[in-house]
């Protein structure tokens, strides 16, 4: 192989799924570089309209792609989200990429010559700007090709194909069987739900802006959530809250919605005076459902040997405490995760 312009080159997407654009950019990485990281973000969410593939399924994409040679070449990676955490993510991809590099670079005598690579163009691409160390390759979009457009026509047409100029052969495959499986037809579900719920707003002369509250109730090292029983994310975990009703403030609303969904054995002037911390949630893509603004309010209760007694109603199918060492970000519903994260382990 002649020598690269780089020793690595980061491919930093979501791949939902990965069409024949990313492959382009992949393509490019390969012939400039002598490693490609492809850093696979959204890793370890649940399912749902805008992340169906799981890192597993994402990373069989890429592999599928590739010979021997390029597979070795090629070191595909999950990247966790850090919704409210810019930093952190900074800091984790940046992680990733030093450890590729300290197990890959074959010439410690001189620095590693890294680069970023993809279409600067593209609003998904913002990070191309973040890492200022390294240079940055721009790669032309493919016919205009977006994820987004190829979701939208598998979940509304899904017995029609994929054709080959939009996702390689071998990931049409892996989108056909997809097809087949109950994780499918339940998101197709889910995503008939979502169009319905916002074809209701369709109409309105901007866009429609939605406020809900959230409880964040830690007592002990645990976290107060519920199980959802309705879509959206139903069998999800997530934050006791919901909207707000038109005649209370926000504090009296996440209360509300709180006693109402886990029934928790604590007085409510206790909760009331638990309240710690509050803060606004206002990812543009954080809920399927429209433009949502959330304001979560952070209750501490008193450490206690005992957790207080709570049992799901109204919208729950189920209350519990959960370790906060054991909260799964793949099983949470939403930003409730990220929520958790911010208020519990951020800056006071």
């Amino acid at each position: 192989m002649a020598e690269s312009k780089f020793d690595f080159l980061v491919f930093i997407g979501r791949f939902q799924p990965f069409h024949r654009g990313h492959e382009a950019v992949l393509r490019a990485a390969l012939q400039q570089a002598a490693h490609v990281i492809v850093l696979v973000g959204s890793a370890h969410r649940p399912r749902c309209s805008r992340n169906p593939w799981s890192f597993d399924e994402r990373h069989a994409m890429v592999s599928s792609l590739l010979d021997h040679d390029e597979r070795r070449r090629t070191h595909v990676m999950p990247l966790m989200d850090a919704t409210y955490n810019d930093p952190l993510w900074l800091r984790t991809v940046q992680q990733c990429v030093s450890g590729v590099v300290a197990a890959h670079h074959s010439q410690p005598h001189r620095a590693a010559r890294i680069g970023l690579i993809g279409h600067s163009k593209d609003r998904s691409s913002y990070y191309l700007t973040r890492f200022p160390q390294w240079s940055s390759v721009d790669v032309p979009n493919v016919g205009g090709l977006n994820a987004t457009d190829i979701r939208q026509r598998l979940f509304e047409a899904p017995s029609g194909t994929i054709s080959d100029d939009v996702v390689p052969g071998p990931v049409a495959a892996q989108l056909a069987s997809f097809l087949d499986t109950s994780e499918f037809a339940d998101l197709r579900d889910e995503t008939v739900f979502i169009r319905n719920y916002r074809a209701q707003w369709a109409n309105a002369p901007y866009t429609p802006m939605f406020v809900t509250v959230d409880a964040v109730v830690v007592q002990s090292g645990h976290v107060l959530l519920v199980e959802r029983k309705a879509r959206p994310g139903r069998g999800q975990w997530a934050l006791p809250g919901g909207f707000v009703d038109g005649d209370e403030d926000l504090q009296t609303a996440a209360l509300r919605e709180l006693k109402e969904e886990t029934r928790i054995k604590v007085p409510l002037p206790v909760l009331a005076g638990s309240i710690s911390r509050r803060d606004v949630f206002d990812d543009p893509h954080r809920s399927a459902r429209g433009r949502t603004f959330t304001h979560a309010f952070l209750i501490e209760l008193k450490p206690d040997k005992t957790l207080p007694k709570v049992r799901g109603g109204d919208d729950a199918r189920h209350a519990f405490w959960v370790p906060l060492a054991e909260l799964a970000p793949e099983r949470c519903f939403e930003d409730h995760y990220f929520i958790v994260q911010r208020l519990v382990g951020g800056p006071r």
